[in-house]
């Protein structure tokens, strides 16, 4: 089957990255590799290109539009520009997908759902929320850049001064490089770090921007996988499927 590329494919290639298939999408497995990138991450600051991760927009109140009750996190409770991990369910108790709700305005919220069940999740969502719900996939319209490692915030600050007042899992809308865009403070790695949602056809010139920082490095899947088995961090298709309940 063919597979999807990000914005950022020849970034990477020219970058000497080593290519594999990832969730139906063409991703870079690691640069200079596996240890040396692990090191950066925990020591200093890496850039992944989480542009494969799926974007869902969704209008409609927390409890009429079904959302609520889709999701396992509670959501009608949330403060505006904070976000909240959970999942979602089959009949059986299975995890459809996990996810990260994004609470936008009073009734307006962003959906981050992994990259190999964007089409599965969209036809979810779609069938169980109500009628007064308007839902969107933007996923092929916008780029993610995560910026993780000690040094992200200090590095981050440089473009974007008021970053650094945000706390964990809350998110608000910054300019960055002259594209308005939704930064988040989480992550995928333990460390301080932050996920930038950035237009799709502008992440080329973010990407080259910020790795003109000698302590930035680029960073692939295999680490990302190393990191995240040292939090116990749960990776779908891994510890979750449809067979495994949360």
């Amino acid at each position: 089957s063919i597979l999807h590329n990000t914005p950022l494919v020849e970034a990477h290639v020219a970058l000497g990255a080593k290519m594999v298939g990832f969730g139906g999408w063409n991703m870079p497995l690691q640069y200079e590799g596996i240890i040396a990138e692990w090191d950066y991450n925990r020591k200093t600051c890496s850039i992944f290109d989480c542009s494969h991760m799926g974007e869902f927009l969704i209008q409609g109140d927390a409890i009429s539009s079904g959302l609520d009750r889709i999701v396992t996190q509670r959501i009608a409770d949330m403060p505006v520009k904070t976000c909240r991990y959970g999942a979602m369910l089959n009949l059986q108790g299975g995890v459809i997908d996990d996810l990260i709700v994004y609470r936008k305005g009073t009734a307006e919220w962003m959906i981050v759902v992994n990259a190999s069940n964007i089409e599965k999740n969209a036809k979810h969502f779609r069938s169980h929320l109500t009628s007064s719900a308007v839902f969107q996939d933007v996923s092929f319209q916008t780029a993610k850049l995560d910026l993780q490692g000690p040094l992200s915030r200090d590095i981050l600050k440089q473009f974007v001064p008021h970053v650094s007042t945000l706390d964990y899992y809350a998110f608000d809308e910054f300019v960055l490089l002259g594209e308005r865009c939704l930064i988040s403070r989480t992550g995928y790695t333990g460390e301080l770090g932050y996920e930038i949602y950035y237009p799709w056809e502008k992440s080329k010139e973010l990407w080259h921007t910020i790795l003109k920082n000698d302590k930035v490095k680029p960073t692939g899947l295999g680490v990302r996988d190393v990191l995240r088995i040292e939090m116990c961090y749960s990776l779908y298709g891994h510890e979750l499927d449809e067979q495994i309940s949360p």
